[in-house]
């Protein structure tokens, strides 16, 4: 029986080293991995320059890797196993009971200070009103959720040091304290990156006393609970469903300002719309874009405010979530993302137009932002 159990193994291997290969080339390939939420590998074309820095080889086994059968479960199995193992961090994300929560790499403190002198510069150039609000991440207000002896550094340092770099002509916006104070809140989605809509209001509700807007309770909102299964940049790093999926809400003032119009513009050519609220992408897995629709280097929303008032948000996604609240405090928000800016700033707008700018990143991506320090910000 032995014998016989051995020659069936030996044929199924067999057949399973012939097959796999066959597989591999004929069976379909896909572009994305909507899983994991990224582009997968393309076969790479051969030549001799790239045999020669072995970058072929590279592109061949990530293209293998990519498109191997059923990767996505292999990968879903070895989690499970590094999980029953012991292993309570999975490619940088921590899993806790509650949530997932990123481990945040250790800051270069020099590299901060050169965007924080890029943002002082700024404010000395232009004859608009400086602000800046630097947020925590989930990991930063949830330290205490995360494995015994987990290591994991004090995001409250890393913004109390860029605050006391900035100039005297930065109004600094803190909003780490008002986050601590509604942390049993659901203020950070479990599996993404980004803070909630509620996590956005919070820090709304802190930044608009400064910019010198009224306060309005979280009740004056209708909330729409526009999705219930988000899984977001957490999740598609661990691939880990334990967690629960994610609510996103859409806040809406009653008998609140309307948009009047929304030009796009990536850097190629301008495009129009009349909403902030991009809800196709409620069907997709890239949730979070249902704020303020794809990454781009210009967006202006018009608002039917009346007052005037002008306002310049140099931003990361965080505040993707956050410009909607603005809509009722500004008749008009021009956002400038660095990261898709090609050029100069001055191409889009001239700060000098705008009565306040507003510089708004988590304390993870101001830390690692390469985009503020080249700027230059000299129109």
């Amino acid at each position: 029986m032995d014998k016989k159990r051995k020659i069936i193994m030996a044929v199924f291997f067999s057949v399973l080293i012939v097959s796999m290969p066959l597989i591999l080339i004929f069976s379909d390939k896909k572009d994305i991995s909507e899983a994991e939420n990224r582009k997968l590998g393309n076969m790479p074309e051969f030549s001799a320059s790239a045999v020669a820095d072995k970058s072929f080889m590279k592109d061949v086994e990530k293209y293998l890797s990519d498109h191997f059968p059923e990767r996505i479960n292999w990968v879903r199995a070895k989690m499970d196993i590094d999980r029953l193992s012991g292993k309570d961090m999975i490619n940088n994300i921590y899993i806790t009971d509650s949530m997932l929560i990123e481990k945040i790499n250790e800051p270069d403190y020099n590299e901060i200070d050169i965007s924080v002198n890029a943002i002082n510069k700024y404010a000395q150039l232009y004859d608009t009103e400086v602000f800046a609000l630097i947020a925590p991440t989930s990991a930063g207000i949830y330290r205490d959720r995360l494995p015994e002896n987990a290591p994991q550094i004090d995001q409250k340092e890393i913004i109390e040091h860029i605050y006391n770099n900035f100039s005297d002509d930065i109004t600094c916006i803190d909003v780490f304290d008002c986050l601590i104070n509604e942390k049993e809140n659901y203020i950070y989605y479990r599996n993404d990156h980004h803070w909630t809509s509620y996590g956005a209001y919070c820090a709304y509700s802190e930044a608009i006393k400064q910019l010198g807007g009224e306060t309005l309770p979280v009740e004056a909102y209708s909330i729409e609970h526009a999705s219930s299964d988000f899984r977001g940049t957490f999740y598609a790093k661990c691939l880990y469903k334990k967690t629960p999926a994610d609510v996103i809400d859409i806040y809406s003032l009653k008998n609140g300002a309307d948009i009047t119009d929304v030009i796009l513009d990536d850097g190629t050519g301008q495009s129009h719309c009349d909403d902030i609220y991009f809800r196709d992408f409620l069907e997709g897995r890239d949730k979070y874009c249902v704020f303020l629709g794809n990454n781009r280097a210009f967006t202006d929303i018009k608002t039917d405010v009346g007052n005037g008032k002008k306002i310049l948000v140099i931003k990361d996604s965080y505040a993707n979530s956050f410009i909607p609240f603005l809509t009722q405090n500004y008749s008009e928000i021009a956002v400038i993302d660095l990261r898709y800016v090609k050029t100069s700033i001055g191409d889009f707008v001239n700060p000098d137009d705008y009565d306040q700018t507003l510089f708004l990143y988590n304390a993870s991506t101001f830390a690692e932002d390469k985009n503020i320090k080249i700027a230059g910000f000299e129109g």
